[in-house]
C-alpha cells in the first residue's frame, strides 16, 4: 500500500493539473499501471510467470501502459499520460524518476539472458517519445530529451537530446525540479 501512495505523491508533485489524491488514484493510467506491475512483479517473483504476464497485459490493454512483470520499478516514480510507454523485463526505474508518453526503456534487439535493459536512475526525466535501449545506466537527476534515442551511458546531471543521444549540457548541481528548470538559450 505504501507504493500507491508514494506513486499518488510522485503524481501530485510532479504535474500541474493533479488537483488532489483521489482524483490521481482513480483516473491516472500512470498510477493505475504502477500498482498493478507492483502486483504482477510479486507474482513474477515467486515464479508464477503466467500469472504475472496476464495481469501485466491486463494492464496493458486497460491503460496502454506495458510494463514487463520482471522490471524492477521503485515507489515514487510517475508516469505521466503513459499511453505507449514500454517498460522491459530487465529494466530498473528508481525513485522519483519521471517518465512521459511514448517512452521505451528496451533491449537492442535479440539477445538473450543478462541484463538487456536501462537502469535508469533517481529523479532522471525522460520526455516523451525517447527511446533509451539496451543495458545502459542514465544517472540521477539527467533529462532525457523529447524524441531522443539513447544508446549510451548519461551521466548524472547531464541533458542528452537527438538521435542519436548527444550531451548537450551538464548542470554543476542537481535542479530541484527538473520539469520546472527554465530552458537557456544555448539549448534551444
Amino acid at each position: 500500500m505504501l507504493g500507491i501512495v508514494k506513486d499518488i505523491k510522485a503524481a501530485l508533485k510532479n504535474d500541474p493539473a493533479a488537483r488532489n489524491w483521489f482524483e490521481v488514484l482513480i483516473t491516472y493510467p500512470g498510477v493505475k499501471a504502477l500498482h498493478r506491475h507492483r502486483i504482477a512483479h510479486f507474482f513474477y517473483k515467486i515464479k508464477l510467470r503466467l500469472l504475472a504476464r496476464m495481469i501485466s497485459q491486463m494492464t496493458r490493454f486497460w491503460t496502454g501502459i506495458e510494463i514487463h512483470p520482471g522490471a524492477n520499478i521503485a515507489k515514487g516514480v510517475f508516469i505521466d499520460h503513459g499511453s505507449g510507454v514500454v517498460i522491459g523485463e530487465t529494466a530498473v526505474v528508481e525513485e522519483g524518476v519521471v517518465i512521459f508518453q511514448g517512452v521505451t526503456l528496451g533491449g537492442k534487439g535479440t539477445e538473450r539472458g543478462g541484463k538487456r535493459h536501462p537502469t535508469v536512475r533517481k529523479n532522471a526525466v525522460i520526455y516523451a517519445g525517447a527511446k533509451v535501449l539496451g543495458n545502459i545506466t542514465v544517472g540521477e537527476n539527467a533529462i532525457v530529451g523529447a524524441s531522443s534515442v539513447v544508446r549510451h551511458d548519461v551521466p548524472d546531471n547531464a541533458t542528452v537530446a537527438g538521435v542519436p543521444a548527444k550531451i548537450i549540457r551538464i548542470r554543476t548541481t542537481p535542479c530541484e525540479c527538473l520539469l520546472k528548470e527554465p530552458v537557456s538559450d544555448e539549448v534551444r
